[in-house]
C-alpha cells in the first residue's frame, strides 16, 4: 500500500485505529516503520527494525500484515507473548481494520493435550504417586467437551508438574497416523487450522523445531507463507543454535521406560524380562544423573566424557540401552507401542554415539543438570548458513523486529550472527520523552564487582534511595546468589514488600508487585526482558553489573576459540555485544507509557572507567546522567510531589 494511504488510512489522528481503538494516539515512528513493513512485505524484501519502547511496532507490522492480502506467518518470542499478541492484540485489530481472513495459532506439540496417553496412563496408572492420579482425574474432567486442547488453560496445575510428560506426546513418542485417536488429535486440528489460516501466530522455539523437522523428510509443522515477521527478533541466535544441534536426554530415556512399562501391562504380559530391563535401563540413568553431583549445572562436556569416571558410566548405559533395544526387537509387531519404543531406541543410540564421539570440530559439546536430569548437549557454533539457506530457499518476505537489535547504532551483529546480506535497515528512537522522564545514575565509589561484600557496600549507598522512592523498584541482578544475597540484606533493612524470583511464579509475583505498589523486586534474567509494568508501580530499575555472559558459559567459550581462530576478537565480537542487547533490555524495564518517570541505577564502574564503557551508553536512550546520588534523591523527590 502506498506510505501516504497507509497513513492516512490507519495511523492518521482520524484514521481507523484512532476510531476504534480507544486511548490510540499518532506515533511518527509507528507510521514509519509500518510503511517499511508494508514495503518488505510487497516486494518480499528482508528488512530490520529496530523500535524503541513505545514506538508501537505491534500493530506497526500487524496493519501491513492484515492489509496485504497475502498469507503470513508472525512469530513472537514466548508462548506468553504468543497467546497475547493472539488474544489481545489481533482481536483489536481484526475488529479495527475489519478483518475478515481466517487466523489461527500455533504451539509445539508439547502445548496439546495427547488424547491417547490421557487414557493410556489414566487405565493403568499403578506406580503413579497419589499427587499425580489426583490431577490425572482433574485433567480427564477438564478434556470432556475441550476444543483446542492447550494445556496452557488448564489452571492450576503446576507448570512443571510430574503430569504433563504423560498427558502429552513427544516426536519420539507419537503415534502418528497409526493412533487410534488421529482423527480427534488436537495438534493435528490446530495444523489443520493453520495449512489454511491466512495469518499465523507461532513462536521462535516451533518455527526452528518446523526447520529441523522439514529437514528430517516428516512434513512440516508451519505452513508456507508469503510473509514472515519476527517479533523479539534478537533471541533468535540463540533459539536458532539450540534447535540446530542435538541433546540426548535422561527425561527421554525416563519417558521410553515408562511407555514400556506401559506396553508389558497392557500387552505384552508374557514378556517379564522386558519390563525387568526398562526397570535397569530407568535406574542406570538415574545414576548418571548422580555422576554430575558437586559440578556446576552447566559446563563443558568434553573434558569429563573423556574422564575415566564418566566413561565407564557411560558405557554401562550404553550396554543397558542395546539389552533393552535386543529384548523389545523380540516384541516387534504385536504392540504399536512397543514398535515406537523401538524406534525411538534405535534413534537415541545414535544419537548417544554422537554425543560422546566429542572430537568433531566445529560444534559445542556442554552439558545441563536440573534437579532430576542432564541433558548432554551439541551446539553448532554458527548458524548463519543455515538460515540463510532457508530464507533463499522461500519466496517470501522476512521482517525482523525487536527493541534491542543494534549495537552502537547498527545491526552488523545480527546479520552476521543470521547470515542475512540483501537486508534493509530502519533504526527508530522511542517517541517517550527521555530527557523528561527518566535518569540514568551510575554512582561514584562503587565497590569493586567481585569485591567481598560488594553487595552490602552497594545497598548502603542505595537503600535511602529505595526508601525515598517509596520501593517501586526492579533490582536486576546478573547472578543467583546475588539475588540471595541482595534480598536477605534488603529484608533486614526495609519494612518495604521484598519479593524474590524463585520464591514464586513470575506471573504471580509480577501480580503482587504491582498490587502492592511500593514492592521491591529482586530478580535475575527472567525479569530482564518480556515483562511490562507501566505506571507508578516501577519507577527505578537497579542494575547490579554490567550483564555480560559467564566465561566459563560452555557455548560462549566454543564460540569464542571459533572467533579467535578466524583471527577475530572474541570479546569485541561475542560477548561485548550481547552485554549490549542484555543492558537495553535491562534499562528498557523503565519507561513503559508517556507518563512513566523514573531512574536507572548501574552499580558498575566499568561503564564509566573501561574503554568499551561509551558503547553500552550509547546503546541506551538518551536520557539525562548523573554519578550523584544526592541528583537522584532530588529526582525521586521530585517525582513524588508530582504524583
Amino acid at each position: 500500500m502506498p506510505e501516504l494511504s497507509l497513513k492516512h488510512q490507519y495511523f492518521a489522528k482520524d484514521g481507523l485505529l484512532s476510531k476504534a481503538i480507544s486511548g490510540f494516539s499518532p506515533r511518527p515512528e509507528q507510521h514509519e516503520m509500518a510503511s517499511a513493513v508494508a514495503d518488505a512485505i510487497e516486494h518480499a524484501g528482508q528488512l530490520l527494525v529496530e523500535a524503541g519502547t513505545g514506538t508501537g511496532k505491534t500493530f506497526a507490522y500487524l496493519v501491513p500484515a492484515m492489509d496485504s492480502g497475502k498469507k503470513v506467518v508472525i512469530s513472537t518470542g514466548s508462548k506468553a507473548l504468543q497467546d497475547q499478541l493472539f488474544n489481545k492484540d489481533l482481536p483489536r485489530m481484526q475488529k479495527a481494520l475489519n478483518y475478515t481472513h481466517s487466523v489461527a495459532l500455533l504451539k509445539g506439540r508439547a502445548n496439546y493435550l495427547c488424547i491417547e496417553r490421557l487414557n493410556s496412563f489414566s487405565h493403568y496408572s499403578s506406580g503413579q504417586d497419589r499427587a499425580t492420579l489426583a490431577e490425572l482425574v482433574k485433567i480427564k474432567n477438564w478434556a470432556q467437551g475441550e476444543t483446542t486442547g492447550d494445556i496452557s488453560d488448564l489452571g492450576p496445575i503446576a507448570e512443571r508438574s510430574d503430569v504433563f510428560p504423560l498427558i502429552t506426546s513427544t516426536n519420539d513418542n507419537c503415534l502418528g497416523r497409526e493412533c487410534p485417536s488421529y482423527k480427534e488429535c488436537y495438534l493435528v486440528k490446530a495444523r489443520n487450522k493453520a495449512l489454511d489460516a491466512d495469518l499465523v501466530v507461532v513462536n521462535h522455539h516451533l518455527f526452528f523445531a518446523d526447520m529441523v523437522v522439514k529437514e528430517t523428510g516428516f512434513g512440516e509443522l508451519i505452513p508456507e507463507a508469503e510473509a514472515f515477521i519476527f517479533d523479539e527478533a534478537h533471541q533468535l541466535p540463540d533459539i536458532a543454535a539450540s534447535y540446530f544441534g542435538q541433546h540426548f536426554s535422561s527425561r527421554q530415556i525416563l519417558d521410553l521406560c515408562s511407555d514400556i512399562e506401559l506396553a508389558y501391562k497392557t500387552e505384552l504380559r508374557d514378556m517379564a524380562q522386558l519390563q525387568k530391563a526398562a526397570q535397569k535401563l530407568e535406574r542406570r540413568i538415574r545414576q548418571c544423573r548422580l555422576s554430575f553431583e558437586g559440578l556446576r549445572d552447566r559446563g563443558e562436556w568434553r573434558p569429563l566424557a573423556k574422564q575415566s569416571r564418566f566413561g565407564e558410566m557411560m558405557q554401562a548405559l550404553k550396554e543397558d540401552m542395546d539389552f533393552v533395544y535386543q529384548v523389545l526387537k523380540l516384541a516387534l509387531s504385536r504392540c504399536e507401542l512397543a514398535d515406537s519404543c523401538f524406534e525411538r531406541l534405535a534413534k537415541m543410540r545414535l544419537l548417544f554415539d554422537k554425543v560422546m564421539d566429542v572430537d568433531a570440530t566445529g560444534f559445542s559439546y556442554w552439558y545441563e543438570t536440573t534437579r532430576l536430569h542432564f541433558t548432554l548437549n551439541i551446539t553448532p557454533l554458527n548458524i548463519a548458513e543455515r538460515f540463510n539457506q532457508e530464507v533463499q530457499e522461500r519466496d517470501a518476505a522476512w521482517v525482523f523486529t525487536s527493541a534491542t537489535l543494534a549495537v552502537d547504532g547498527n545491526f552488523e551483529h545480527f546479520q552476521s550472527q543470521m547470515g542475512l546480506q540483501q537486508v534493509k535497515s530502519l533504526l527508530l528512537d522511542s517517541p517517550f520523552d527521555y530527557q523528561r522522564q527518566a535518569l540514568l545514575c551510575v554512582p561514584r565509589y562503587l565497590p569493586e564487582t567481585k569485591q567481598h561484600n560488594a553487595e552490602l557496600l552497594i545497598l548502603d549507598q542505595l537503600a535511602p534511595v529505595i526508601e525515598a522512592n517509596r520501593g517501586r523498584c526492579f533490582f536486576l541482578c546478573t547472578s543467583h546468589r546475588m539475588i540471595q544475597k541482595v534480598a536477605a540484606e534488603l529484608r533486614q533493612r526495609t519494612e518495604l514488600l521484598v519479593l524474590v524470583q524463585g520464591e514464586a511464579g513470575k506471573q504471580e509475583l509480577l501480580k503482587d508487585f504491582v498490587e502492592d505498589g511500593n514492592a521491591v523486586l529482586v530478580a535475575t534474567s527472567t525479569f530482564w526482558e518480556g515483562v511490562d509494568v507501566p505506571g507508578e508501580a516501577l519507577s527505578c530499575v537497579i542494575i547490579d553489573k554490567l550483564p555480560f555472559a559467564a566465561p566459563d558459559d560452555p557455548l560462549l567459550k566454543a564460540k569464542s576459540e571459533d572467533c579467535r581462530l578466524r583471527g577475530g576478537d572474541p570479546f569485541r565480537q561475542v560477548y561485548l555485544p550481547q552485554a549490549v542487547i542484555s543492558l537495553k533490555q535491562g534499562v528498557g524495564r523503565l519507561i513503559r507509557t508517556q507518563t512513566d518517570h523514573g531512574v536507572v541505577i548501574i552499580c558498575d564502574n566499568r561503564i564509566v572507567n573501561r574503554d568499551y564503557g561509551s558503547l553500552f551508553i550509547r546503546s541506551l536512550p538518551a536520557m539525562p546522567r548523573t554519578r550523584e546520588l544526592s541528583k537522584v534523591l532530588e529526582f525521586v523527590k521530585k517525582d513524588a510531589e508530582e504524583t
